[in-house]
């Protein structure tokens, strides 16, 4: 069970205590029990110490673009993992922050009485500016573990500038890591004392506000205390209204509602089971037509780390009858012939693999991942030269965002976006680049497609999300002729090729004029 070096970061100095009383697991981007690095990374340190094990899932809502949308696909997450511990000696403590900063010191008291402390190393978003805020409060060993995807961030440090010098790279450094996944079900077979939530008070320093030290879960009450439902959150309609109830009360975004997938680690496993039963053979052909349905649906389980990209992987390999020894001996960056695969598994695993973690290993090293900026040299020459250029159609954010455009391809992609929370693979493409096309500026471009982005999409605020809008822009990419008007030397997509090259019809009706956004 021994978790890969290379996967393990140290957060802070401070040492590992033998004499603590629990290892604490501090869930905040792999939500799931199963090929889970970091959470067997808690269960190796609790199993070689004889220690329990806690593992405290939080839902703050403080972060930006927090909605409805966001927090319930979460929860939904946590009522899988509360159903998957409950006969388990492991103590879940799944906290639904009110208000925000309620949740503050939370973490600080559950670290006063443990061995370790270990995090997941997920590289966007607020996440690791908390985890770096935090680790020099704790007085115990802070670890953050690597599960975002087969090849480890820290593997490298290189940054590459086109896909097809990281396809490479992967063709020779990959297989060594493929011998290394996580454990299917890190809990199977481990023997763990009873774990429960300290009743020890809580540290002054911790509570400023507070005169007399409180109980932790007195003052952080647990999901199900929060609700007010009896014994721990199970898949019933009593814990799906008691959240709706508690849900109105929050200082969230509530004009964003829920998508109509479910969240979590259960509707993940049907996602993924559908996607190898009855898309997987039709991928070549099918992912790029919007009517024919065939994505895998996976990106928003993939982002909120409700399914690991190891079990997709590990499980297409079972269903190609595949083993390491198949793999070519071509590591020259070709898209198909070296995973010794169909051609619809290879053409998967390039975006899987290939495209998906290409953006986190640049999200993982570059500070400025989020930023117009950070694009190479050439695009941000290129489109300053052009951003002078006439614009035929000129929109606003609000106009996008109510997708009011003349064009009904893009209002279309808008309308899924707003209303599902996807956005069909190639259209998200043009989407971006029409954005481009009919706003002032390239960096007003860019901050739309943010902003859209990440506000109504699942699988927003990703590395993906980023390296996706940046690719717009020219990242990833090289620069193409002939040189247009606006774009400049940025590959250039318009809705007329588009309609020209897919099959549009059915999702044309699906969400035209007459489908609701909201």
């Amino acid at each position: 069970m021994t978790v890969p070096s290379l996967r393990l970061r140290p957060l802070n100095d401070a040492p590992l205590r033998p004499d603590g009383d629990y290892v604490l697991y501090w869930m905040v981007a792999f939500r799931r029990l199963d090929w889970n690095f970091a959470l067997q990374r808690a269960v190796e340190q609790a199993r070689e110490l004889g220690k329990p094990l806690i593992v405290l899932e939080p839902l703050r809502i403080g972060y930006e673009w927090a909605s409805d949308r966001f927090h319930r696909f979460v929860f939904e997450g946590m009522v899988d993992q509360a159903e998957g511990l409950k006969d388990s000696p492991v103590a879940y403590y799944p906290y639904l922050e009110p208000a925000a900063g309620k949740g503050s010191g939370l973490l600080e008291a559950l670290a006063q009485r443990a061995c370790a402390v270990v995090t997941d190393d997920y590289p966007c978003f607020f996440l690791p500016r908390m985890q770096a805020a935090v680790a020099p409060r704790l007085g115990v060993s802070l670890e953050a573990v690597d599960s975002n995807g087969l090849y480890p961030l820290q593997d490298t440090d290189r940054l590459f500038t086109r896909a097809h010098s990281f396809r490479a790279w992967l063709q020779k450094k990959l297989p060594p890591h493929l011998a290394q996944p996580p454990s299917a079900d890190p809990l199977a077979g481990v023997s763990l004392p009873q774990a429960t939530i300290p009743e020890a008070t809580i540290p002054e320093a911790t509570i400023p506000e507070a005169t007399i030290p409180e109980d932790i879960l007195q003052r952080w009450p647990d999901a199900a205390a929060q609700l007010g439902i009896a014994g721990p959150l199970s898949r019933d309609e009593a814990t799906e209204k008691a959240f709706d109830a508690f849900l109105a009360t929050l200082t969230i975004d509530h004009e964003v509602p829920p998508a109509p997938q479910r969240g979590g680690a259960e509707a993940a496993q049907k996602v993924l089971a559908r996607f190898l039963d009855q898309r997987l053979s039709g991928y070549g052909d099918d992912r790029n037509h919007p009517d024919a349905d065939g994505a895998s649906g996976l990106s928003p389980y993939l982002h909120f780390g409700h399914v690991s990209a190891h079990q997709v992987f590990w499980e297409l390999a079972e269903r190609e009858e595949w083993n390491p020894s198949r793999l070519g001996e071509d590591t020259r960056g070709s898209r198909e012939g070296w995973w010794g695969m169909s051609s619809a598994a290879e053409g998967f695993l390039d975006e899987l693999i290939t495209w998906r973690e290409i953006g986190y290993h640049r999200t993982a090293h570059v500070e400025n991942y989020d930023r117009y900026e950070s694009l190479p040299a050439w695009a941000q020459k290129t489109l300053a030269e052009h951003a002078g250029d006439p614009r035929e159609y000129l929109y606003s954010l609000e106009d996008f965002e109510h997708a009011r455009t003349h064009d009904e391809i893009w209002n279309a992609a808008q309308r899924q976006l707003v209303s599902e929370g996807v956005m069909h693979n190639y259209l998200r493409m043009l989407w971006g680049k029409k954005i481009l096309h009919w706003t002032a500026s390239p960096q007003q471009a860019f901050d739309i497609m943010v902003e859209l982005n990440n506000k109504y999409a699942l699988d927003g605020r990703d590395p993906n999300s980023y390296s996706g809008i940046l690719w717009v822009l020219g990242l990833f990419d090289r620069a193409w002729g002939p040189e247009r008007e606006i774009f400049g030397k940025i590959r250039y997509m318009t809705s007329d090729s588009t309609r020209r090259k897919l099959k549009l019809k059915r999702y044309l009706q699906r969400y035209g004029e007459n489908r609701a956004l909201f």
